[in-house]
């Protein structure tokens, strides 16, 4: 967001690519490592796709690392419910990392119904001069062994194996809508519509129910959770927003149910704004602690907020993200447009937010000049190492060359899952079936 932003010069790489997109190949959700050297994408056909920087070459060191194609593995397969006759699909609904504690790397995935923890680790060398077997595997006859081998480890060519190291399952009624993993890299919880529940990342077959928000009488029922996240450095603070446009703040230390929360932001709505779609829009799809803990970001359908989380009454800043679309309502209801959840992400230092619009349009948001860009992740205008210029949406009246008409967005294309590097300013798009990786101008 430097002042040349009509200009900003981003490298972008195209790291999966088909002309014939099935369903199964929508990407679903995207996140960077805690270090960015990985990137994690998941698909509505239960892929995890990891991709891993290159190392800096001496040669081109104008060219900082690119992404490719680490790992790919399956995650999920579609599963049965037998005694609610319900097909369970295998779309991965969210990822976590763990932070890295040895060579190997550990991330969480999770579908509609079960989380798993998967390893991915490299393999460069085997073992040789078994005693009891020959190289190619078959056991020896013992009588033939005369001689005691000490078996060596011999180089082979580089393998990636991701291998599921814990399942935890049979713990949500409802659909998973996300996962987070708290500060003590012990535990982490699970949230359906109605409840969130707290695992040990060791032990698969019990869970803690810390929020329980269903009624006795299912008719009574007036909002579900729609996300919720661990504070990054107290481990005993979580939030948790809701349909309603609302966030509970819980301190798991004041009792085991954390049903009452310890504080409560929503912005109370003007009346004269009030219209049929209200409650539909006021709905947050996303929240996110900033990396310092300090500010909460939400974001519903036409805005992303920023609270303090020292001050409830109200957000501390507004961005409004297309604005323009208030007069569609209508159609984007009949459409089901408005019931799209986009995600929303800090930039390493908490000064930038980014979300998605549609159009294949995202928006980045400069909390200290409060300038805000629009780009577009196409492959029509986005070549390797070309710079991306921003757009704009004119509403009725006079069209400029460069501006695009609010009735030609094309709603079918939509920017939903976004991530930041955590500590550059690299940034991963997820446009349907397209991963675009984003670098900020290079000097």
């Amino acid at each position: 967001m430097e002042e040349e932003s009509d200009s900003r010069k981003i490298n972008n790489s195209f790291l999966r690519d088909h002309n014939y997109a099935t369903e199964a190949d929508i990407i679903s959700t995207v996140e960077f490592n805690s270090t960015g050297e990985l990137l994690a994408t998941g698909d509505k056909g239960g892929r995890v796709v990891v991709f891993q920087r290159e190392q800096e070459s001496k040669n081109q060191p104008q060219r900082r690392g690119e992404y490719n194609v680490y790992s790919t593995f399956q995650s999920h397969e579609p599963e049965f419910d037998y005694l609610k006759s319900l097909e369970i699909e295998e779309k991965i609904n969210k990822i976590r990392w763990l932070p890295q504690q040895n060579a190997a790397y550990f991330l969480l995935s999770t579908n509609d119904k079960t989380v798993k923890l998967w390893k991915i680790s490299e393999r460069d060398k085997r073992p040789q001069g078994y005693n009891l077997k020959d190289e190619d595997g078959r056991i020896r006859d013992p009588a033939t062994i005369t001689t005691l081998r000490v078996p060596v480890l011999r180089p082979m060519d580089l393998m990636v194996e991701a291998t599921p190291r814990r399942v935890f399952s049979n713990a949500h009624t409802y659909h998973i809508n996300s996962i987070s993993v708290n500060s003590d890299y012990e535990t982490f919880m699970s949230t359906d519509d109605l409840r969130i529940n707290l695992w040990n990342l060791e032990i698969t077959n019990r869970s803690f129910n810390i929020v329980d928000i269903k009624p006795v009488n299912m008719e009574e029922l007036t909002e579900v959770i729609t996300a919720a996240e661990f504070h990054p450095h107290q481990c005993n603070t979580f939030v948790y927003s809701s349909s309603k446009g609302s966030i509970r703040l819980c301190d798991m230390r004041s009792s085991a149910l954390c049903d009452n929360h310890s504080k409560y932001f929503e912005e109370p709505e003007d009346p004269s704004n009030r219209s049929f779609f209200s409650e539909i829009i006021s709905s947050i799809s996303d929240l996110k602690f900033s990396h310092s803990g300090r500010y909460l970001m939400t974001r519903d359908y036409l805005t992303v907020k920023v609270w303090d989380l020292n001050m409830e009454s109200k957000p501390l800043e507004t961005y409004q993200v297309h604005d323009y679309l208030r007069s569609k309502l209508c159609s984007l209801y009949e459409n089901d447009c408005i019931f799209d959840k986009f995600e929303c992400v800090w930039n390493g230092s908490d000064s930038v937010i980014m979300t998605g619009s549609y159009n294949n349009f995202f928006r980045m948001f400069d909390r200290n000049t409060k300038r805000d860009v629009t780009l577009e992740a196409s492959r029509e205008n986005s070549k390797p190492r070309a710079i991306l210029k921003p757009r704009k949406v004119c509403v009725g009246g006079k069209r400029r060359k460069d501006e695009i008409s609010v009735d030609s967005l094309d709603f079918s294309k939509k920017i939903l899952h976004t991530a930041w590097h955590p500590s550059e300013n690299i940034i991963a798009v997820a446009a349907t079936n397209n991963l675009y990786i984003f670098q900020d101008k290079v000097n």
